[in-house]
């Protein structure tokens, strides 16, 4: 199945899709537009372009596995974005891909704007790449 992923945010939010197989993730793009409909219609513009049966929205839970304000905007988000696409929206925890996506950033010498321009693209992967894991793990339940 090919799955989209999202990492939500206010002014940046990065993209990133599956193969059919779900063997590998790869960044897509990272959408600058801070205006939600608008962000909704880019998404689902991709979500048909590249045929995707399922979205994994980022779902920022705290260090203690409590869900913030933060989280219940993506899932609010996650919401709008299934209602927009008709297409399976879940919300998948996000703790620590962004810091992982700069680890990698930096291992591979990506710095300043460079670094700004694909960050979030890079923790959409990261989100992307731990849900296959988990449904590799669990028989894709």
């Amino acid at each position: 199945m090919v799955i989209l992923a999202v990492d939500y945010g206010d002014t940046r939010t990065g993209i990133a899709v599956c193969d059919k197989t779900e063997t590998l993730a790869s960044p897509v793009c990272v959408i600058t537009e801070k205006y939600q409909p608008h962000l909704i219609e880019k998404i689902k513009a991709i979500v048909i372009e590249r045929k995707a049966e399922q979205i994994a929205v980022g779902y920022p839970l705290n260090m203690d596995g409590s869900a913030g304000e933060r989280a219940q905007k993506c899932a609010d988000f996650a919401k709008a974005l299934q209602e927009a696409t008709g297409v399976e929206t879940v919300c998948r925890d996000e703790r620590c891909t962004t810091l992982y996506a700069s680890t990698l950033l930096s291992q591979a010498d990506v710095w300043g704007k460079k670094r700004k321009a694909v960050i979030d693209a890079v923790a959409a992967v990261e989100i992307l790449q731990q849900y296959l894991d988990y449904r590799r793990n669990t028989n894709g339940k």
